[in-house]
């Protein structure tokens, strides 16, 4: 069950974005598993895929296309990866934009190809041209919640936020949508995620404004640790709203940025609260470190810990195994009588140790709780780090193990 969240009722339609989505029977059978977006000419794009080397063939084909032309369309299908398929893999991607661009009379390279689901299954083609003729007749402004719920796979609630903003007298929109429930440790990033403006952004800058805000939310989250092979973030700017961001608007800048940081921040969270079997959110403050790099590397270092995730589960306050992580973090030189902890506001370690106020049963009481802050000191400088994760449960063990049955 999702940890405190709920689906989105409404999504803020982007103007110069359709969307569609149908069941294909890719996989999933009386459920829609494809979608299909298009842009207006003009559209500028910018993209992050993941870095696991051994990435799908639909990110390697998207990768191709977009170095050769504009995007005008992004057809995503859930419940095949279309990952560790070789050449077959590269040619049954490819061949899903050709179907798609013959009947939307465009280059083949505007079709930019995205899977997720089982990895290692050929991708059944043979299924998309129905699909696909059903799609182009769909197209519509306010599908964005349909599109939210056919990429799913084992989401168990789809995952949307929309942003309104006013500059020079008009409203500039920001909406988007995305999927990830298990393999959550980003490298950019660990999930699907497509996220449009109406702002008129262009490519150098939207590129920037993307990877800054990557950083701080789908950067920041992790759920197994483990990076998926078909990761992808999207983001749009279909310029429709006649509002020029750019960098010698010092102020529209920066405010746009904060949105698309709340937007993008909103979505990860979500994902972290659909974590597969999850039972809390949790959010790691690593402070007082020498730089940001340091302060990640212990954040992701108790994330990941197997020891301290099934504590979080069973509302345990076994503090010591979060300490344990922090030691073994490969911090060179840390002096642990600079080090304290607090739980959801209760301090339990000061200068290494115990603190002498701590008591097991208000450990207990902080731990109970399904939103759960978890905030490290280093005492070696003064920068920190955010990221959220999730305990481990038997649910994840049961849904990763009947995952393919």
């Amino acid at each position: 069950m999702a940890v405190n969240l709920q689906a989105p009722s409404s999504l803020v339609p982007i103007k110069g974005i359709r969307l569609a989505s149908t069941a294909a029977g890719i996989r999933y059978r009386d459920r829609p598993d494809l979608v299909l977006l298009e842009m207006t000419h003009g559209t500028q794009v910018a993209a992050v895929f993941t870095r696991n080397a051994f990435c799908a063939a639909p990110v390697i084909v998207a990768r191709e296309h977009l170095a050769i032309t504009s995007p005008r369309f992004l057809l995503v299908n859930a419940g095949n990866a279309n990952a560790g398929t070789g050449a077959q893999g590269l040619q049954a991607a490819r061949q899903t934009c050709r179907l798609l661009s013959d009947r939307a009379a465009c280059m083949s390279e505007a079709v930019l190809p995205f899977s997720t689901g089982v990895i290692g299954e050929p991708l059944p083609v043979h299924r998309f041209a129905p699909a696909l003729d059903r799609l182009l007749i769909d197209l519509d402004v306010d599908a964005w919640l349909d599109a939210a719920h056919a990429i799913m796979t084992t989401d168990t609630i789809p995952k949307g936020a929309s942003c309104q903003l006013e500059m020079a007298g008009k409203t500039v929109n920001i909406t988007g949508i995305a999927k990830g429930s298990g393999m959550i440790h980003p490298n950019m990033a660990t999930m699907l995620a497509f996220i449009a403006t109406d702002a008129d952004i262009g490519k150098g800058l939207l590129h920037t404004l993307l990877a800054e805000a990557v950083a701080l939310s789908f950067n920041s989250i992790t759920v197994d640790g483990d990076t998926s092979t078909n990761d992808a973030c999207i983001l749009m700017a279909t310029g429709a709203s006649g509002v020029r961001i750019d960098t010698l608007n010092g102020k529209d800048l920066l405010e746009f940025k904060a949105a698309l940081n709340s937007v993008c921040q909103e979505l990860a969270q979500n994902i972290v609260r659909d974590g597969e079997g999850a039972t809390k959110f949790v959010t790691l403050n690593v402070e007082e470190a020498l730089n940001e790099e340091e302060a990640r590397l212990v954040a992701f270092t108790i994330a990941h810990s197997p020891l301290v995730k099934t504590a979080l589960f069973a509302n345990d306050p076994n503090w010591g195994r979060i300490l344990a992580a922090v030691g073994y973090s490969g911090i060179e030189r840390l002096d642990i009588s600079g080090v304290w902890m607090s739980i959801n506001g209760l301090r339990v370690v000061s200068h290494g140790a115990r603190h002498p106020d701590y008591t097991e049963e208000d450990g207990q009481k902080a731990m109970a709780c399904d939103e759960i802050e978890i905030r490290v000191g280093l005492g070696r400088g003064q920068e920190k780090a955010q990221i959220w994760t999730t305990d481990l449960s038997h649910d994840y063990v049961r849904i990763n193990a009947e995952y393919r049955s």
